[in-house]
């Protein structure tokens, strides 16, 4: 491979990566199994460790976790919450303890190994024995301060025993308990809402609820892995320190096993292997942790980790079944999905009877034939998938399948006619008021980030189309609530009504939504290529909706050529705009309101009375001569020591300005925001002549009062 190629790939694969980071840490949402992930993050890093020189600072290699969530009130950490190495092999698992042996210049590493929790990393701050706060790790430096939730945990001790210390903040895993995932999950359909995809994605999205009545109503649990700051308290190991906690009161992972040699290490691995799915919550890997805090602080960490411990994740359990049949279901977008039809199959602990195929490539390619014995993987009990074919097992009379073919050339939702672009491998439905389109972007368009209308889940946006009450999303607006009342979420012989209540909120929370500002509408509408960021970043630039649809300035950006290798961020810097919005997405947006189906929105809209405005408006700044803008639009931040207000606060102002805020130093850096004690992002900005300014000299700039070119040395 060429370094041309290598960075052309890791470009693709970081930002692949970084998707299914938001789905998964801020979403929670995820649409990829773990192993998928973990293939994607490895063949990522394999390619930086080939192309040093090429590997970016910003490289999801080199994050954490994902970004603290809105709603929240931030608090920065005061020892940094760490990710943890994974290990995907017994040979790595070897090498790992090999490393610790070198490290420490011992033949004999004493380790413990215990479960490694599927669930939201926390960290429990006690004064005096007394629970002051909680926080999620978030970014690894900054987590949401969650405390009043964490209150309703009952295993979670609001007071210390007797003799606590002075400060004690204690690290673990919020979980869902797998029989209360269940009952919460058949709650949730009879109400008509979309299921939880796993008890994980049911425990981050409860600690995301900002009324902790509604929290404690969720029965969630605690236990305890490990520490961060502690003042007034003396331990030599992780034994002597988990025996202090549990005299506290304090709940700790179990069960644990002690080894001092690798041979005890793999036994102890492989009795949790097969023990796993008998604990009361889900766990997909073992933690390996060295016992001892001195050897622990000779190994020290990486900038993600630490090197003292990791994390060896199980081969995802596969199992053999029958393909039946192949379905097809359509998306938001009008892309056809061919689903495997199976006999029912016990997969990690849960029932599969339909996996993804994907495409018609994707069939193509294993050769998937109904009749076919297939192998079954569903990691992290989230998307059941079709792994390989057993063709030693194929009967005679298995069947090849063709989607067009099998369709008739038509849409299974409305009959409409299906196409496939020149360079694309999924089908799609060409009729604009496919149902099945509709409900799909009726669910985009009231979602958490969008519009955030509550009460509108899979079920009740299907049969809201079904049942003709919606023909395009807008037509939610226009419902009252008596007629949402006796929606019939059931059958004609067994029906089941929305009801009063779930109607009033979805009225309510609709009208709410008219309000609702400029880049939540766009990211609701889902127009082809435009997200959360590029989503706001037109809204910076323009006022309303009908100053976006005639921009003068995205006709001009449509203009040039996609696929340059020329950074974006440099294509568009004498325009002071973000490279999320690109050519790519200019075009996407004109073509859309230069469209027919653009006009009738756009009338829809003001028949509403639906007029949404910019929050965050901030005009392009003029153009100097030497193509720069003034202001903070284009320009790439780094915030780094103790400020006057949360960093989340500051990265609002700056991106609301039109600017970037990244998480570490490089030559691309145009500032460096530095508090009291920048620490090694100061000496880095220092040694790269990156301009160093404080609060003071941010609002200037931010208010556009200095030129946001730095000058040269």
């Amino acid at each position: 491979m060429t370094p041309e190629e290598a960075l052309a790939e890791m470009s693709r694969l970081a930002a692949e990566i970084e998707r299914h980071n938001r789905l998964y840490y801020e979403e929670a949402d995820p649409e990829i199994a773990d192993a998928e992930y973990d293939r994607l993050f490895r063949t990522l890093e394999e390619l930086e460790s080939g192309f040093p020189d090429l590997a970016r600072p910003n490289s999801p290699t080199r994050r954490v976790g994902g970004a603290p969530l809105k709603g929240f009130v931030q608090r920065a950490h005061p020892v940094p919450m760490l990710s943890i190495d994974d290990l995907f092999s017994e040979g790595e698992l070897a090498d790992f303890y090999a490393r610790l042996q070198r490290g420490l210049g011992r033949a004999e590493v004493a380790v413990t190994v215990e479960p490694k929790i599927d669930g939201v990393a926390v960290a429990l701050h006690y004064r005096d024995g007394e629970l002051e706060w909680a926080v999620t790790r978030g970014d690894g430096a900054v987590g949401d301060v969650i405390t009043e939730n964490v209150r309703t945990i009952r295993r979670v001790p609001l007071r210390l025993a007797e003799g606590a210390p002075s400060l004690l903040e204690v690290r673990g895993e919020i979980f869902l308990p797998k029989e209360t995932f269940a009952r919460l999950n058949r709650a949730r359909d009879e109400a008509g809402l979309p299921a939880f995809k796993n008890p994980r994605n049911a425990a981050a999205g409860t600690l995301k609820l900002l009324d902790s009545r509604e929290v404690a109503r969720r029965p969630l649990d605690f236990l305890a892995h490990g520490h961060g700051l502690i003042e007034g308290l003396v331990a030599a190991s992780s034994d002597e320190l988990a025996g202090e906690l549990a005299r506290l009161g304090l709940p700790w992972n179990g069960p644990v096993w002690r080894a001092g040699s690798f041979e005890e290490v793999l036994a102890a691995v492989r009795e949790l292997d097969v023990m796993r799915h008998s604990l009361p919550y889900e766990t997909d890997g073992a933690v390996v942790k060295v016992v001892d805090f001195a050897a622990r602080e000779a190994l020290g960490t990486t900038a993600r980790a630490p090197r003292w411990a990791a994390a060896f994740k199980y081969p995802p359990e596969q199992q053999e079944t029958v393909l039946r049949g192949i379905t097809v279901q359509v998306g938001r977008t009008g892309t056809l999905t061919p689903v495997a039809e199976l006999d029912p199959v016990l997969v990690s602990g849960s029932t599969v009877r339909r996996a993804t195929l994907h495409n018609q490539d994707e069939i193509d390619r294993q050769d998937v034939r109904i009749g076919d014995t297939v192998v079954i993987e569903k990691a992290g009990e989230i998307i059941p998938a079709v792994v390989r074919v057993v063709l030693e097992k194929r009967p005679a009379d298995a069947v090849r399948y063709d989607l067009h073919e099998a369709i008739g050339g038509r849409c299974p939702a409305c009959g409409g006619e299906v196409a496939r672009e020149a360079g694309f491998v999924a089908w799609k439905c060409r009729n604009p008021s496919c149902p099945a389109k509709t409900a799909n972007r009726l669910r985009q368009l009231v979602g958490r980030k969008a519009l955030d209308i509550e009460g509108v889940g899979s079920i009740v946006a299907e049969k809201l189309v079904e049942r003709g009450l919606v023909a395009d999303p807008l037509d939610l607006f226009s419902i009252e609530a008596d007629t949402l009342a006796v929606l019939n979420l059931g059958t004609e012989t067994e029906p089941r009504v929305l009801g009063a209540k779930n109607a009033a909120k979805i009225v309510e929370t609709a009208a709410r939504a008219r309000e609702m500002p400029l880049h939540r509408w766009l990211f609701g509408l889902g127009f082809p290529q435009v997200g959360e960021s590029a989503a706001k970043e037109l809204a910076r630039l323009h006022r309303n909706l009908d100053e976006l649809a005639d921009s003068a300035l995205l006709r001009e950006l449509r203009t040039f050529a996609t696929g340059q290798r020329k950074e974006d961020s440099e294509l568009l810097a004498p325009y002071g705009i973000a490279s999320e919005v690109g050519p790519a997405v200019a075009a996407s947006v004109t073509e859309f309101f230069e469209s027919d189906v653009g006009a009738v929105l756009r009338e829809r809209l003001r028949a509403l009375g639906v007029d949404p405005q910019s929050a965050n408006y901030a005009p392009l700044a003029p153009v100097d001569a030497g193509g720069g803008s003034s202001g903070a639009a284009g320009r790439t931040f780094v915030i780094t020591g103790t400020l006057s207000a949360p960093r989340e606060d500051i990265k609002e102002r700056i991106e609301a300005a039109g600017g970037k805020v990244s998480g570490s130093v490089s030559k691309k850096t145009d500032y460096l925001v530095a508090g009291e004690g920048g620490g090694s992002k100061l000496e880095k900005a220092n040694s790269l002549g990156v301009a160093v300014i404080d609060e003071a000299g941010l609002a200037e700039l931010l208010s556009g009062d200095i030129d946001s070119a730095p000058e040269e040395e």
